[in-house]
């Protein structure tokens, strides 16, 4: 199961249920609901993804990542000159920082008086 078609399924669902005011076992739903995103979580793990897909992914260079291929670390799961890696086959680079900070974000070299600073001097929403 897809990303896109748990989404569909269970808002499907939940419109079904709107219209017709149903009311469930919550735990019951939300046990198929898990298992659902399970199969989801389990589907990504086994996507074979690029040499510069892995890259982005891992840490690691492209290159570097063929290399661990070649020499058997890490299996291929693609064609000899097209290699693919599954994403549970990723080695993981140590210290890459916050995942999905965007470009231009460089937490690491703000000092925590910098933060100290931002907080106190921003105009922050109150509880008024």
């Amino acid at each position: 199961m897809s990303p896109e078609e748990f989404v569909a399924k269970w808002a499907a669902d939940a419109h079904t249920m709107d219209q017709r005011g149903a009311l469930v076992n919550g735990a019951a739903l939300l046990h198929e609901m898990l298992d659902d995103f399970d199969t989801v979580v389990r589907g990504q793990d086994e996507e074979p993804l690029t040499l510069a897909e892995s890259s982005r992914e891992s840490g690691y260079s492209a290159g570097y990542l063929g290399v661990l291929i070649r020499q058997g670390k890490i299996p291929n799961a693609g064609r000899t000159r097209a290699p693919r890696i599954l994403r549970s086959d990723l080695p993981r680079k140590p210290n890459r920082g916050l995942p999905h900070a965007g470009p231009g974000v460089n937490l690491a070299a703000t000092t925590p008086g910098q933060i100290a600073r931002s907080v106190v001097t921003s105009k922050g929403v109150t509880d008024e």
